[in-house]
């Protein structure tokens, strides 16, 4: 079985990694995505609170909006990974980053 999440191939920027997750930009949608490390499709609730927990801190610390999480998995639906949607929209094209 192939999957592109378990491959985790560095196709645009990180953010973050460690054992549990990595966090980076979504190829398709341009917003910061973690991925948890486990390819299961539903982490426990406590599971989910860390990497969500660490998916908004890399919003704070890269960028200038204000998100909500989306943890539908349109495209990879076996494999647990959740969005950081900008508040009132979906892309995150041109979204304001904070300067380095």
């Amino acid at each position: 079985m192939h999957c592109e999440l378990c491959e985790a191939a560095r196709i645009t920027p990180w953010f973050y990694e460690d054992e549990v997750c990595w966090i980076a930009e979504c190829e398709i949608c341009a917003v910061p995505m973690v991925v948890w490390r486990e390819h299961d499709a539903a982490p426990s609730d406590e599971v989910k609170a860390v990497l969500h927990e660490r998916r908004a801190a890399v919003v704070v610390e890269h960028f200038e909006f204000e998100h909500y999480v989306d943890d539908h998995m349109r495209n990879i639906p076996d494999h647990y990974h959740a969005h950081a949607r900008p508040r009132g929209g979906f892309f995150g094209h041109g979204l304001k980053r904070r300067s380095p």
